[in-house]
């Protein structure tokens, strides 16, 4: 059989069976991100259908059964964003700054335009040599190179500058002529000198710029694209053509998931301070326009969630300063776009803590799915987690691949976990989380013992490692309560019986007396 593992591999969508496995190395892990999630037919099902009708979805079910790794998935099956998203100064008033939305071919063409109006950058020895100088490149006496923030010649130690203008005949003319050198050498020589060519028989005005320690040449037709957007109004990118489709808000703040104008102690005074536009922040949810927006726990939000469903509606949101004790408090933009995908997330007890509203917003535009938490015990199955044990093992990146009886053990933790947690006969767990632990676990204990395969012993080992401290408690003490007597002084006994109050009957601990 390891002859057969050798030759080809191993997919799980064709299945195969673990007799078939020589190590975990054989199993290739799908490029689709959806066919890595393991035993969630029908939220994989319906997440397609989300990603190609753009539907909603709230996930419910336990932690650690796939959830977060759905909502992934289904922002990698959707299309690239199209529109970028840009803040424009008003200049009739601008505390009310204007929303801007530019498609892609816009943004593309504008880069292309933009790369017109910023020249070409040349090294400073290519510079005619008067420009080099005045520009504070070059020494005019010794004619060395150097950078324009260097004042001093590091070669004659002498100010790389002179003073402009005729000082003969003046006999405090070396004095002056010292001065000069001095201040202009603290200077640094100018930003800019602009001068002729002659470019193809045709003279043209030509301008140098400082670039770092560079130069920037700016030819006529450059400085005429230059004077183009010099007249538009200024702007600024609030949510780029190029982002992830995918945004994680699980515990946000109001400001992080709505946005806001930041402070600043001047007021936007024109001269002092920054302009009201160049302020606005981006909330999560204009973050997440024309992709998906993830929250987990979604009933930690609390009143939050109105905000979210009114989102979902209008698929445009204002961001407007929240602090009023802030600048940015006078600050608002009307009609920010937010047209995402809502994927919700939550454990079946927090259900009720759920807005109904949004419940209902979200079912008349998608779908609830409650998750699995076992799959059947076949073949197929198996197959399917033992690509798990390969992906884990392939995202962990430090841990070697895993054995066959390696997989086997996992497979019948898996069995056992089943049994235990979710009371099912013939079944395999999907609480893959915590199976994922125990992966890793086994592996560190593969790495340090120089092994160069997670051999079945390893995982064995780690399975005693890798119990809960809950599991921990009730094999030390017997109960958790038992357990929680005996971590207490007997100072703590006397003084707070609060403790006891869930002492169960038959525990070896004393309760209210």
């Amino acid at each position: 059989m390891a002859s057969i593992a050798r030759n080809h591999v191993l997919t799980a969508d064709e299945g195969f069976s673990l007799d078939e496995l020589e190590t975990t190395a054989d199993i290739l892990i799908p490029d689709d991100p959806m066919k890595r999630v393991i035993g969630q037919d029908e939220a994989v099902k319906l997440a397609r259908v989300a990603a190609k009708q753009r539907r909603h979805l709230l996930l419910v079910g336990p932690p650690g059964t796939g959830k977060s790794m759905i909502a992934q998935a289904l922002s990698l099956h959707l299309p690239a964003v199209t529109e970028e998203i840009r803040i424009v100064h008003n200049p009739e008033n601008p505390e009310r700054p204007l929303v801007e939305v530019r498609r892609r071919d816009e943004v593309v063409a504008e880069e292309s335009r933009m790369a017109g109006a910023e020249g070409d950058l040349i090294d400073p020895k290519e510079a005619p040599i008067n420009v080099a100088e005045r520009l504070g490149y070059k020494c005019v006496h010794c004619g060395t190179y150097s950078s324009p923030t260097e004042r001093m010649c590091p070669k004659c130690a002498r100010p790389k500058m002179v003073a402009q203008g005729n000082t003969a005949g003046n006999p405090f003319g070396d004095l002056f002529s010292g001065i000069f050198e001095v201040t202009l050498a603290q200077m640094g020589g100018r930003d800019r000198v602009t001068t002729t060519r002659n470019q193809f028989g045709k003279e043209e005005v030509v301008v140098y710029e400082r670039a770092g320690e560079m130069i920037r040449v700016l030819d006529q037709k450059a400085l005429e694209k230059r004077r183009e957007m010099e007249k538009e109004s200024p702007r600024k990118v609030l949510v780029p053509i190029t982002r992830s489709p995918f945004v994680l808000s699980t515990g946000a703040s109001e400001t992080e998931l709505l946005g806001d104008v930041r402070h600043d102690p001047y007021g936007g005074h024109p001269q002092l301070g920054t302009q009201p536009y160049d302020r606005v922040v981006a909330g999560s949810i204009h973050e997440a326009h024309q992709g998906v927006l993830f929250i987990d726990e979604l009933p930690q939000l609390g009143h939050l969630q109105r905000f979210i469903l009114t989102a979902m509606q209008e698929k445009r949101f204002p961001i407007s300063g929240r602090n009023p004790q802030s600048a940015g408090a006078s600050v608002k933009v009307d009609n920010v776009p937010c047209d995402f995908i809502f994927v919700g997330a939550c454990n079946i007890q927090d259900l009720p803590h759920i807005l109904s509203p949004l419940r209902s917003r979200i079912t008349g535009g998608g779908y609830e799915v409650l998750v699995e938490t076992t799959m059947a015990d076949n073949d197929a199955n198996r197959a399917k987690l033992a690509q798990f044990v390969a992906q884990e093992i392939s995202i962990d990146k430090r841990i070697p691949p895993a054995t066959s009886e390696a997989v086997r053990v996992i497979v019948e933790e898996a069995r056992r976990r089943a049994k235990a947690l979710d009371n099912q006969d013939k079944a395999l767990t999907l609480r893959l989380r915590e199976l994922g632990g125990l992966i890793r676990s086994s592996g560190d204990i593969a790495v340090t013992e120089d092994s160069k395969l997670i051999e079945a012993d390893h995982v064995k080992r780690a399975i005693k490692i890798a119990r809960t401290i809950e599991e921990q408690i009730k094999e030390r003490y017997g109960s958790y309560t038992a357990g929680v007597g005996t971590d207490m002084s007997a100072a703590q006994k006397e003084s707070s019986p609060y403790h006891y109050w869930n002492v169960h009957e038959g525990d070896d601990v004393q309760g209210y007396q």
